[in-house]
């Protein structure tokens, strides 16, 4: 049977796949179905805590629900306790059904460090397997991973040797060091050489800020694709090259009108307890153009979507 992954590959006919990451507070269902109309190929939900689906928490499923508009979509999941990823993937199966799942071995947070999650389970080369395994076992739906070129002792490619006989179907690096958090220089090169020990769609993540980004680091690796997480915050229309050459009076214009999109599918689906965080989403979209930080402030200073909305539209 072919996997979303492979008939993906097989769609894009050696173009880029092109993945929006989870970014927690970010890749909501609202912002993930703007990224589709951008054209992005495969969505992640936010990271969600396989010890909270365990300890029943309603807000962590109602966290991981979608619209059918988003599929593929990939629910990822962080923990350390094997036993309630196993529980954690009935669950989400039976209420969620999503395309896929996947395991970050990659967060740099340290409340999930210290749960001995993230990028710390990456670091403990046994436990990480026996995860995999588990959760292979209880599912037959796709399984990919995401992780760091190193994390504490251990590097990219010692992690790789310890999976390579696991069936997993793609696999996302984010070219940084646990210890670089999310700055420094990518690298390319061990993001290249990882194409050696697995055998599934490998992505590349971070430092991705535009179109022209993602050509040059599929050339300079090899990759099957590019996830995007912070580089798509305000400009989600990254995943699209009819936008690579944006003018800055261009990227105002498409700024406004992806915002009063976005606005609508955020407070369908939260209302005005989304407020906040959409908020968030605003300060991404208007920077670097003449009048942005004027914008800006007004709309923080919105106390409802109504007036924001009020703002937008005034400002066209």
């Amino acid at each position: 049977m072919i996997n979303f992954w492979e008939k993906i590959q097989k769609k894009k006919r050696g173009k880029p796949i092109l993945a929006l990451a989870p970014l927690a507070g970010f890749t909501d269902s609202a912002f993930r179905s703007v990224c589709r109309d951008f054209g992005v190929d495969i969505v992640y939900s936010e990271m969600a805590s396989v010890s909270a689906i365990h300890y029943k928490s309603e807000k962590t499923l109602e966290l991981l629900k979608f619209s059918q508009k988003e599929r593929p979509y990939i629910v990822q999941l962080f923990g350390s306790d094997k036993n309630h990823f196993v529980e954690a993937v009935k669950v989400i199966e039976k209420k969620i059904k999503p395309d896929g799942f996947d395991i970050n071995f990659g967060c740099p947070v340290k409340k999930v460090l210290k749960q001995g999650a993230g990028a710390k389970l990456m670091s403990n080369l046994k436990l990480s397997r026996e995860i995999i395994e588990a959760v292979l076992s209880v599912t037959n739906k796709p399984l990919s991973i995401k992780v760091r070129t190193q994390s504490f002792s251990v590097g990219l490619i010692d992690f790789l040797k310890n999976i390579e006989d696991l069936p997993i179907s793609a696999l996302m690096i984010h070219g940084r060091t646990l210890k670089q958090l999310f700055s420094g220089p990518i690298d390319l090169k061990i993001i290249k050489e990882s194409k050696k020990y697995f055998n599934g769609v490998v992505l590349a993540n971070g430092g991705i800020n535009n179109y022209l980004d993602i050509e040059k680091i599929i050339q300079k690796t090899g990759v099957d694709g590019v996830g995007i997480g912070r580089g798509a915050l305000g400009s989600p229309w990254i995943f699209s090259d009819k936008f690579k050459n944006l003018s800055k009076n261009d990227k105002r214009r498409l700024a406004q009108k992806t915002a009063l999109e976005h606005l609508s599918l955020h407070f369908k689906n939260k209302g005005e307890l989304g407020l906040g965080e959409f908020k968030g989403h605003l300060a991404w979209y208007f920077k670097d153009f003449a009048g942005a930080s004027k914008l800006r402030t007004e709309m923080m200073k919105a106390k409802n979507f109504s007036e924001i909305k009020k703002i937008l539209i005034l400002d066209k």
